[in-house]
């Protein structure tokens, strides 16, 4: 089966073990970095989005206009916008990248950040209406004729958009989670499900849980399954471990300051973080070269679990996950553009290689089964 890479979009220099060095939106560094994930074999990039950040479409149409090959993720938070305006705005920028976008919808994991752009709802009443938002955008991405719609949260009448994605019949929706109510939800309505990196076992059992509710809403098919990591790649295992080291050791000299500021809680509510958090109560490493310190140390923050080892290490890593399921890799280094220039020399190529090696192998083995039959 084919297997993709997804690197980040920021729009500046920062990350948890470095303060950016200049504006929120850095044009000139948003435009390396891309540059740097389509130079070195990356698939698509990851446009994120936070309530103070920088708007994310605008950000991505601006890399779509100057980038032939690579694709675009684009982060979207229902609350923010009414599910008509988002369609139109998503088809336009599928019409600018010439049919590159993706689109994630994310539900909120946090009371206090989504309280932040006035979502008051709780965190059920928002996956109903992420569910509800993301039907409303598919249909107006595929329908030429006026439409009403009388939902839970969302009314309209007589709609109908000019303007319509490249992508037939729509672009790709992607969605994340770890919760019940996520893997229903996602399981429901998405094209890509994507999970943080979490030790062998537990990513399995994820996985048949989205497969699960796939099936339980009448799908016949499933939703191709992401998983993210922290890179921490060096030529030996010595280096790459010491530079393990250093890394949780910048985070922790750096400070949780921004971490506070989007959580306000000693206690994350969203299950994903929970999980990190627990997982890493229970153990440092894990399985190949999983390693849980970088996302002690950031109390469980989003994609913070990271994968230590040289590049041979961390290929084979990502394979034990590709052996799960697991279809497109999320990784991000917390050197944004040298981690993402290392791991796309280094990395990728051996991961496509090996991939390419499996698949041809099962495909003679699959023929010499034919012969055998024909026999």
């Amino acid at each position: 089966m084919p297997v993709e890479f997804l690197g980040i979009a920021a729009t500046n220099d920062g990350s948890e073990t470095t303060p950016r060095s200049g504006a929120s939106f850095d044009k000139e560094y948003t435009l390396r970095l891309a540059r740097a994930h389509e130079e070195h074999g990356w698939d698509r990039v990851l446009f994120a989005y936070g309530s103070g950040s920088p708007d994310p479409a605008p950000a991505a149409a601006y890399l779509a206009s100057r980038l032939e090959r690579l694709q675009l993720l684009l982060a979207h938070r229902p609350n923010v916008s009414y599910p008509t305006f988002a369609a139109k705005t998503f088809a336009t920028l599928d019409r600018i990248s010439e049919g590159r976008l993706t689109v994630h919808f994310i539900t909120g994991g946090n009371d206090h950040e989504q309280g932040r752009e006035g979502d008051t709802l709780t965190k059920d009443e928002r996956y109903a209406r992420t569910r509800e938002y993301i039907r409303v955008v598919k249909k107006i991405w595929t329908t030429h004729e006026p439409f009403d719609h009388e939902g839970e949260h969302y009314r309209f009448h007589d709609f109908v958009s000019d303007v319509f994605p490249v992508q037939q019949p729509r672009p790709k929706v992607s969605f994340g989670g770890s919760s019940p109510a996520a893997y229903a939800a996602g399981g429901a309505e998405a094209d890509i499900y994507c999970l943080w990196g979490e030790p062998l076992e537990r990513t399995a059992e994820q996985i048949e849980a989205v497969r699960a509710a796939a099936k339980a809403a009448g799908r016949t098919d499933v939703p191709r399954i992401q998983v993210a990591f922290r890179p921490i790649i060096a030529p030996t295992e010595e280096l790459a471990w010491e530079k393990a080291r250093r890394t949780v050791g910048a985070i922790r000299e750096l400070g949780a300051a921004g971490l506070k500021r989007r959580h306000r809680t000693d206690v994350p509510q969203n299950t994903g973080s929970q999980r990190l958090i627990a997982i890493a109560e229970a153990g440092e490493r894990y399985d190949r070269a999983l390693w849980t310190a970088t996302a002690a140390a950031t109390g469980g923050a989003g994609n913070s679990n990271a994968l230590v080892g040289t590049p041979e290490t961390v290929a084979q890593a990502l394979l034990d996950y590709y052996d799960l399921g697991v279809e497109i890799f999320s990784a991000r280094g917390y050197d944004l553009l040298d981690d993402a220039i290392d791991f796309g020399r280094y990395v990728i190529p051996l991961v496509r290689e090996e991939v390419a090696a499996r698949d041809a192998g099962r495909a003679a083995g699959g023929s010499r089964s034919l012969a055998a039959v024909g026999e």
